[in-house]
């Protein structure tokens, strides 16, 4: 019994693991975005979309989605961004994307925002925004 117990346990959090990742943005904005863009953007490397628009990223502040996105698209471990960025705050050189606690919230937040782009678990997308990404 002890061992069905732990082999369901084992199975429901390795399916969160493998979640899908779904980037976001505002239903007006037009831009093409592809996944060397979308990384640049969340490294600080890109600081407008195509149209000379200023992007205003959001990203997920500890969540399994976060670690998921850091890893696939970002190429960098959740510790590892925030190094990256506590360096790039301390030199003056960057400012990090707004850390939002929940999908609900990044929805929010790019919904209500022309030029901002998100990351939540595929499964909770809606029709205020619009998927440009899968991963």
């Amino acid at each position: 019994m002890k061992k069905l117990i732990l082999v369901s346990a084992l199975s429901v959090c390795s399916f969160g693991a493998f979640a899908e990742v779904a980037v976001i943005v505002n239903p007006s904005n037009a831009n093409a975005l592809d996944t060397d863009t979308i990384k640049k953007i969340y490294l600080g490397k890109t600081k407008s979309f195509d149209n000379g628009n200023k992007v205003n990223p959001s990203t997920q502040n500890g969540t399994a989605i976060a670690d998921e996105f850091n890893s696939k698209v970002v190429g960098k471990s959740s510790s590892q961004l925030n190094a990256y960025w506590s360096k790039l705050v301390f030199t003056g050189k960057g400012t990090p994307p707004e850390k939002l606690d929940t999908d609900q919230a990044v929805i929010d937040f790019v919904a209500a925002n022309a030029d901002s782009i998100g990351y939540i678990d595929s499964s909770k997308a809606t029709d205020k925004v619009k998927v440009v990404a899968t991963f």
